[in-house]
């Protein structure tokens, strides 16, 4: 089997120059180059911007993993059987103290949509033989999957093609479950205050990851101007978890369920727009696919939803299905 390589390039953000929580601004972005990119100086090639779930970054698709393959031997062993074309892959870290980044822009945050569109996108395209627009997709799994859709409602044109596994979708049913086991951990890590000084000092709060995602969505979805509010507002009552309706509008704006039809014509426009999770999906994003899948189709908005048995951990084979879907579709 033929191999590609990895390179690992370093450079500096101005987008994310300044961010509220001290994030850093130097940052890796891993790129894979398929067999032969070396010998064939002349090939341009479709690109893929991969996009990592929550606490992950895009150095964890070079992670090793028992009986499964990292991201590289995944492609490597798509492309020399001839299932997929040859692409470049690159896998950006957008990762912040809070977890994740939801790939969008944020006072409490930073501007990660601008960093990824305006920053890595252009560098990649300058440094490697891209096929530049018209070539490039966004793909990605959980949050990664919400940051995919989100990007390209958002940047019409820049991507041409879009996949989401088990992509954030319908808050209701997912996110807002989260509220009232959130406000328990919190109330026991002592405040946000608390939290965000465990986590600065490399530490993980107490409880489950209920609370991480809920301030994470809070800091990308409901900032706030004022740094005395931590930069963002909670979307519940920490003494009740009783949503706060006022604060979940701001989050609903973010649900692709809601911004489908605000971004039709960019979603339209999209070569593939591939959407699927699994039957057992332990936040219920599974109903969120089935949901927006039905509201695509009132949109007249070609895409492909599929449903697998399983949950939500564990289905990284799912890329052996939307990977060769997107190349195919980028080279047609």
């Amino acid at each position: 089997m033929e191999r590609g390589t990895v390179e690992i390039k370093r450079f500096t953000s101005r987008c994310l120059a300044g961010n509220r929580l001290g994030d850093p601004t130097e940052r890796p972005v891993a790129v894979y180059l398929p067999p032969g990119y070396q010998a064939d100086t002349e090939r341009r090639y479709p690109s893929l911007l991969m996009l990592a779930g929550f606490t992950g970054t895009g150095l964890s698709f070079l992670n090793w993993a028992a009986w499964q393959p990292n991201l590289p031997d995944r492609l490597d062993r798509l492309i020399s059987s001839g299932k997929m074309p040859p692409v470049i892959a690159v896998m950006p870290d957008c990762f912040t103290l809070l977890g994740g980044s939801q790939y969008v822009n944020s006072l409490a945050l930073g501007r990660y949509e601008d960093y990824l569109c305006d920053e890595v996108v252009p560098f990649v395209d300058k440094t490697y033989r891209t096929l530049g627009d018209g070539g490039r997709a966004v793909v990605g799994k959980s949050s990664g999957g919400i940051g995919a859709l989100w990007l390209a409602m958002r940047r019409p044109g820049l991507f041409s093609a879009a996949a989401s596994h088990s992509g954030d979708c319908a808050f209701e049913l997912s996110l807002q479950r989260d509220f009232p086991p959130a406000a328990l951990q919190l109330a026991r890590a002592g405040g946000v205050a608390k939290v965000l000084e465990k986590l600065r000092a490399g530490e993980a709060p107490d409880g489950g990851i209920e609370l991480l995602v809920t301030l994470c969505g809070a800091a990308a979805y409901s900032p706030q101007p004022a740094p005395e509010t931590w930069g963002f507002s909670l979307p519940f009552d920490p003494e009740t978890g009783v949503t706060i309706p006022s604060v979940f509008d701001a989050w609903l704006k973010f649900d692709p369920l809601r911004a489908a039809a605000v971004h039709r014509e960019a979603l339209a426009s999209l070569k593939l727009l591939y959407l699927d999770a699994g039957r057992s999906d332990e936040y219920q994003l599974q109903f969120g696919a089935r949901l927006l899948s039905r509201e695509l189709t009132r949109l007249h908005v070609k895409h492909r939803h599929e449903e697998f048995d399983g949950g939500h951990r564990n289905v990284s084979h799912r890329y052996d299905v939307s990977l060769p879907l997107l190349a195919a579709a980028l080279t047609a």
